[in-house]
């Protein structure tokens, strides 16, 4: 059998659009199968998830006036930015683990970029045909026809566009109030200007980025090489077998869509999506070779047949993640559903002289983080006897901030020192469990120090 030989293709930049433009070809397999199957429920979660509602609120709003993201049957607060810091690092070495396993399944399966390239490619091949069908239309002249199979296409993408980043506002601003706010010209500039920035963007990455996004400017590209091992599993052409049953049909560059050949070997812009694999099997299939010639397996597999499953360095990331996931969900399960801030009164009188003691001005925060209403206590405690003044019990609702206004009044014989610190303490009356506490200052006069003193 004649096997031609595999050259460097270089690659060039001209003027002419179509000059550098990747034509994929139509495939089919299992690897395309399970990209539709694991992007269809995701792109789903993504639509429908705004339009969930627990509690008479949205399922998950980033709610940025209030400061409060509400997440499921949970609120969260600028204050547990910690738990949002933690759970991006568990996120990072879940990913780690299966870059060390699996190479970029993430990049070829679940990423974004793909999953959006791929609806726009499915609604480039339903408009203007499959590879060589493309590549006919756009050396045509313009036409009635060609100006409707384009036009479709492009009024499919800017709708795909348009529903992306209607979606995506929705997850800052309630899904129902944003369209009808939008419809009726009632929305604010800042919400239209997002709204067209995502649209703007979708349209651009996955209608004529595409590629360049996952070569150019995706940093995870640049640093994969560092985490693979000889025993991680990426897509690879066996060059030992190639050498017989190749047939150099083409068929893995063409459904590429990085537009790389696999048979070169492992490169930086492959995102083992799997398609080659496909191509390559349905070729094998036509020609009566067995499978595989193209696979996901390792070097390690190449070489001696066998791939180590457990490495050290794969144990390591799989041991943090177990940790991180238990202290995280600890944290989540165990987190008071109230929090308190205290705010002494900052004006131009720092403490009152009243009825034979001294007053100090608190600004009292309760904020129920929980998912049902609360009545809550207040209380102050301190080294000496403090009398709170004013209402020292409230209800409020789930996500609510209280503001509650407070004196504390001291007899002046009790203070020893101008600056003495007390903790005001706010419990729930229905489960003692629920509480908070903040520390705060009391200050009097330097005089009362004094007098103490002699």
């Amino acid at each position: 059998m004649l096997v031609l030989p595999m050259t460097e293709r270089i690659p060039t930049t001209t003027l002419d659009t179509n000059a550098n433009k990747i034509y994929t070809r139509r495939t089919q397999g299992f690897y395309q199968q399970l990209r539709r199957y694991t992007g269809i429920p995701l792109l789903l979660s993504y639509v429908l998830i705004p339009w969930l509602s627990i509690n008479d609120r949205p399922a998950v709003l980033f709610d940025l006036s209030a400061q409060k993201f509400h997440i499921l049957w949970m609120s969260f607060w600028p204050q547990d930015g910690i738990l949002l810091a933690a759970l991006l690092i568990l996120a990072a070495f879940l990913l780690f683990i299966a870059t060390i396993l699996v190479g970029r399944v993430w990049c070829g399966f679940t990423c974004p970029q793909t999953v959006w390239t791929m609806m726009f490619m499915w609604a480039e091949d339903k408009c203007e045909g499959d590879r060589n069908q493309r590549i006919k239309l756009d050396h045509q002249p313009w036409s009635l026809n060609k100006l409707l199979r384009k036009g479709s296409k492009h009024g499919i993408w800017l709708l795909i566009s348009l529903i992306t980043g209607l979606t995506f506002v929705s997850y800052f601003y309630p899904v129902r109030e944003l369209l009808t706010d939008v419809v009726y010209l009632q929305a604010s500039a800042e919400t239209y200007f997002w709204i067209l920035f995502f649209v703007g963007f979708t349209y651009l990455n996955a209608g004529w980025l595409r590629e360049s996004v996952c070569k150019h400017m995706c940093p995870y590209a640049r640093f994969q090489s560092v985490m693979y091992d000889k025993d991680t599993m990426v897509v690879t052409y066996d060059t030992g077998r190639g050498k017989e049953d190749c047939v150099d049909c083409s068929w893995c560059v063409q459904v590429c869509p990085v537009d790389i050949d696999i048979r070169d070997g492992l490169q930086y812009a492959c995102i083992d999506c799997g398609l080659c694999v496909d191509a390559c099997n349905n070729v094998m299939d036509k020609v009566g070779y067995s499978r595989g010639l193209i696979r996901f397996t390792s070097q390690h597999a190449i070489e001696t047949g066998h791939t180590q499953l457990l490495r050290p360095r794969l144990v390591a990331y799989i041991i943090s993640a177990a940790i991180m996931t238990g202290l995280f969900s600890f944290t989540v399960a165990t987190r008071s559903p109230v929090s308190l801030d205290v705010v002494r009164d900052r004006g131009t009188h720092l403490f009152h002289t009243v009825h034979d003691g001294v007053e100090n001005v608190y600004t009292v925060k309760i904020n129920n983080m929980g998912t049902v209403d609360q009545t809550f206590t207040l209380s102050v405690e301190g080294r000496h006897p403090y009398i709170l003044k004013g209402h020292h019990q409230a209800t409020v609702r789930p996500g609510e901030v209280y503001v509650l206004p407070t004196r504390i009044w001291r007899a002046q014989e009790e203070q020893s020192r101008p600056h003495d610190t007390l903790e005001f303490v706010v419990t729930s009356t229905t489960n003692p469990d629920i509480s908070a506490r903040q520390k705060a200052s009391f200050i009097a006069p330097v005089k009362v120090a004094l007098n103490a003193k002699g």
